[in-house]
Parts: C-alpha cells; structure tokens; sequence
C-alpha cells in the first residue's frame, strides 16, 4: 500500500453548490501530508468525506487500503482524527475521558492511555476536569485520544490552535516521531509556515479543486534566487534591468532586492554588475519563494480566472 489516502473524481454537492469538485487526492503512507485552502476551500467538507461523515455525491476514495464509505469500519478501525474543536465531557478528568473512548475500542486501547497523555504532554494535568482546560490543553488531549487507537492514520484539522509557541514545538516534534515509527499525518491548516517545517508534501485546495500537489520544495519554487543587502534598493533595480544573468528582480524594502537568476548564471555576475554601478552591497544570500508566496499566487490567480 503506497498511499494512506487515495481519491479519483471526488464530489460533494449541496443542491446547486460543489464543495469539492472532482478531487484526485494521493497521500503517500509514512509521511506529513498538508491540506492547504483559504476558508471555504471545501478542505473539512473533504476530510468528513474521508472519515465517513458525510457522502460523497461521486468519485471514488479509499482509506488505509479500504473503500469509503463502503468499508468505513475496517478503515476507520486504524484512524484517529480531529476535525475542528474537539468536544470532550467537561465534567470529567482528561484521563476519564479517554477511558470512555479507550470504551468504544479494542481492549487494549486502555492501557494505551497513560503513554498517549504523555506523548500529548499532559501526564501532569490528567486528572483535572476538562471544564478548566484551555484550548490548547483541549487539542493536546484531542491528540492523545488518536494516539489511544494506536493509529496507523493520523487526520488533523487544526491542530495548532490554541497552542503557545513550546506548545507548537511539541506537536511538531511529536508529529515527525508519529511519521518515523511509520504513521501517517493528514494536516490541515491555515499556518502555512508551520506547515513548511512540519509536512513533506502538500495539496492546495481552493473553490473545491486541487490546485497543485506535490513535494514542498517542487511547489514553494526551484528556482535559483539570491537575496541581496544593498545600500540603495532602487537604484540597484535600475543596475539589474536587462542583465542577461537575471531572469527577474524584486524589491524588498529600501536596503534589499531579490534576484531569480536566469539559466546557469552565477551570484559573482550579479554582485560585479551592482558594484560597477556604484552601489554598495553588504550581504548577499540564497533564497527561494516561501510555502506563503506560493499558495498566494496561485490561489489568487484562481480567483481572478
């Protein structure tokens, strides 16, 4: 089984409206796949589809190897997923709520309770009542109650709010070890730059499609860019325009310009071309397109087609 998730044609309507149109989805196994999507993208609309939630109105999908929704139970068997914010009995312990899940389970799914509070970091505050938890104790324990069905799939929607900076280093880390003992992630997420350091691989949704997929650094761009320290951004622009080694130039503020190299050109070319034109450099670095600028543009594009 190459792929934890796979789509072919992937539908929902509701009446007149398409909230995921014709979807091909393929998330490799052991690996952090992201779902990006401005709001109403149809990226909740096709994770319900993908937990059995709701139906799909045509295409195609399997899980784990299982047709959806068709063998929803053998493929949800292996699952753990948060979808939005998670809900929990407010009267009881952390740990009280996860032996009521633990309940619906397998029976070893208890005595995986104590190891998922302290890979989720609340071994410590386990056995007070959920009612004073905060948001992000509420998604910590959202990702320990996956971890109880010892998932080989992982569907998060979210994860990160509420959580504090050390608390996003924590999911981070926790999510890769998840990837290295083999599991797989699905993470969606509006914190594109979290996403960058967390996912191998991502999918961009918008209006209901894929817009692009693939492996971070082929999305985010290839290439070559250099990030160039100056002291007078505008009149080094004036220096670059029509150098053949400069397939584009970018300002960036008032002391930086940003270079896409044309074909085999080198940084020496661009720096000589500046310091003859009397402008002083200070730094000069390699640089790519940010996960952020992509998505922008082609989300924007989309939008004005």
């Amino acid at each position: 089984m190459d792929h934890a998730i796979l789509t072919r044609g992937l539908e929902r309507r509701f009446g007149a409206r398409i909230a995921v149109d014709g979807v091909d989805l393929a998330v490799p196994r052991a690996s952090c796949f992201g779902l990006l999507g401005p709001n109403g993208a149809g990226k909740t609309t096709l994770i319900r589809m993908l937990l059995g939630l709701i139906a799909p109105t045509g295409g195609e999908a399997t899980v784990l190897g299982h047709a959806m929704p068709a063998q929803r139970r053998d493929a949800l068997a292996r699952v753990g997923s948060l979808v939005e914010e998670p809900r929990f009995h407010r009267h009881l312990t952390g740990r009280e709520n996860l032996l009521v899940h633990a309940a619906a389970r397998e029976p070893a799914a208890a005595g995986r309770i104590a190891a998922a509070l302290g890979r989720a970091g609340l071994a410590q505050r386990a056995d007070e009542r959920v009612g004073g938890y905060s948001l992000g104790m509420r998604q910590r324990l959202a990702i320990a109650r996956c971890l109880v069905s010892d998932p080989l799939l992982l569907v998060l929607d979210e994860p990160m709010n509420g959580l504090d900076p050390a608390g996003v280093l924590e999911l981070r880390a926790l999510l890769a070890s998840l990837v290295d003992e083999g599991r797989t992630v699905l993470l969606s997420s509006h914190q594109l730059d979290e996403i960058e350091r967390t996912c191998d691989t991502v999918a961009i949704l918008d209006a209901g499609r894929i817009v692009t997929q693939g492996p971070i650094a082929g999305i985010a761009g290839t290439e070559p860019l250099l990030e160039i320290g100056c002291d007078d951004a505008r009149r080094a622009l004036a220096a670059l325009e029509g150098l053949p080694a400069v397939g584009s130039s970018e300002w960036l503020g008032d002391t930086a310009v940003r270079v896409t190299l044309a074909a085999s050109s080198d940084a020496c070319g661009v720096v000589r071309a500046l310091v003859l034109a009397g402008v002083g450099v200070d730094r000069v670095e390699p640089a790519r397109p940010s996960l952020e600028e992509r998505f922008l543009a082609l989300t924007s594009a989309l939008g004005d087609s």
